[in-house]
Parts: C-alpha cells; sequence; structure tokens
C-alpha cells in the first residue's frame, strides 16, 4: 500500500507503510546509485552525483527521533514590526 502524503512541484513525499519507509524524491530523475547513511538513510543519485531522493528506512521510529529536538523547543513568538 503506498500513501502519497504530499506533493510540491518536482518534490514527492511517499510513505510505504509495508517497509515501513519515507521517500522524498526530490528531483524527476533516475536514480543511479545509492549511498547508506547510518542504519537508517540512503541518498540516491544520479550519475552527475545530483540527490535524487532520500530514502528513510524504519521511518516511525526515525522521523520521530529525528524531529524530537524541534518538537522539544518552545515555540518562537514572531516579533512584532515596530515602524
Amino acid at each position: 500500500m503506498l500513501i502519497d502524503t504530499s506533493e510540491k512541484e518536482n518534490m514527492k513525499i511517499k510513505y510505504y507503510p509495508d517497509a515501513d519507509a519515507l521517500v522524498l524524491r526530490l528531483i524527476d530523475e533516475k536514480p543511479d546509485h545509492g549511498e547508506q547513511v547510518g542504519e537508517e538513510m540512503i541518498l540516491h543519485y544520479t550519475k552527475d552525483n545530483k540527490l535524487v531522493k532520500i530514502e528513510i528506512l524504519d521511518a516511525s521510529r526515525t522521523v520521530i527521533d529525528l524531529l524530537q529536538p524541534i518538537l522539544s523547543q518552545k515555540p518562537v513568538k514572531a516579533a512584532r514590526a515596530t515602524a
């Protein structure tokens, strides 16, 4: 099952629940090779080494771990513009 959660111009974000993988496709080009970064991320590149997509493995845990420092911060209030 594929859940398409967002699409903005060429960037596409898809979640594959059966594999618990989140894929961020940055450009619409064919990847040539991938490079594993840590245990939970694979970066896919073209022959010209342009980043095509980011694959996050064990996404249900990994995304929360990545966002936890941001979510634990207090919201910043917008500064008022003074004339």
